[in-house]
């Protein structure tokens, strides 16, 4: 019987490459806010009283307030920063 054991390395490198939003140790602050930014927007749109919520607080209509979003999934956080090479 071959049993295979994953290592608990093989298990994140795994979850690394399915879920593209899981963090790790090498992480940056702009990637991290990115990520939560944008499974912010993805849930507001794909929740549709979110969405209707959003669009009556606003005082837009629903398909203004999903374009909008959907825009806003391209840079959320604006243009990421410089890095410096040291």
């Amino acid at each position: 019987m071959s049993d295979i054991r994953y290592t608990a390395a093989t298990q994140l490198e795994h979850l690394h490459s399915r879920y593209t939003g899981t963090i790790n140790a090498d992480t940056e602050k702009y990637e991290w806010i990115t990520h939560q930014h944008r499974d912010t927007s993805a849930s507001i749109v794909g929740h549709p009283p979110l969405h209707s919520y959003l669009a009556v607080a606003d005082g837009e209509t629903k398909a203004r307030v999903k374009f909008e979003l959907t825009e806003r999934m391209l840079q959320p956080c604006g243009p990421p920063p410089h890095k410096s090479d040291d």
